[in-house]
């Protein structure tokens, strides 16, 4: 199972996370639909969106430019809640310049083999694709250093309680989260 079935069983789990719906060039795959997998856009509306600044982060990648629409994020983070990401290396790279205090986990596959028996068994992609993605792959996860964590998906249960670890961590963190009410404001260091 890849990393989209992780992200589908931690969402399920967690009201108070999002996932952000990429806008894609790609043509749609069946049973996929506009607006609920991806905002599917032609080439002249997508460059329209870039020069118009819409775009949290985006890329061309296989051929096709993805990108993370920046008003369904902020809209989504001014509620409360935490907006999930699935993109890929160069857009994670955009992401952390444009906002450095987001979380950043890198989720990897067990190793190069499952990944090239996980795409062909999805049945999406010619031998040719498959054989660029698992190139594009081993280039990615020489970019790991630059994230905070990494899950290995070698079991989705496993991959799926060590992302809600890593949010409960991350929202305990005493940069993240306001004041308690009782407490005083001292703007001096304590001794």
């Amino acid at each position: 199972m890849g990393k989209g079935t992780v992200l589908e069983r931690l969402l399920s789990r967690r009201n108070d996370c999002v996932f952000s719906i990429s806008a894609t060039t790609r043509p749609a795959r069946p049973q996929e639909e506009n607006g609920k997998h991806y905002f599917f856009l032609n080439h002249e509306g997508f460059e329209r969106w870039v020069e118009e600044g819409k775009f949290l982060e985006w890329s061309e990648v296989f051929d096709h430019f993805y990108g993370t629409p920046r008003d369904f994020v902020e809209q989504q983070l001014e509620t409360g809640k935490n907006v999930v990401l699935d993109i890929d290396v160069q857009g994670g790279l955009q992401v952390m310049k444009r906002a450095p205090n987001a979380v950043f986990v890198f989720l990897a596959p067990p190793d190069l083999p499952t990944l090239r028996q996980r795409l062909i068994s999805r049945g999406t992609e010619s031998p040719e694709q498959i054989a660029k993605r698992l190139l594009t792959a081993r280039t990615e996860l020489a970019q790991i250093r630059h994230y905070a964590y990494r899950v290995i998906n070698q079991h989705v249960d496993e991959a799926v309680a060590q992302l809600e670890a890593i949010l409960a961590a991350e929202l305990c963190r005493t940069s993240r989260v306001g004041r308690f009410p009782w407490e005083e404001v001292n703007e001096e260091a304590p001794a």
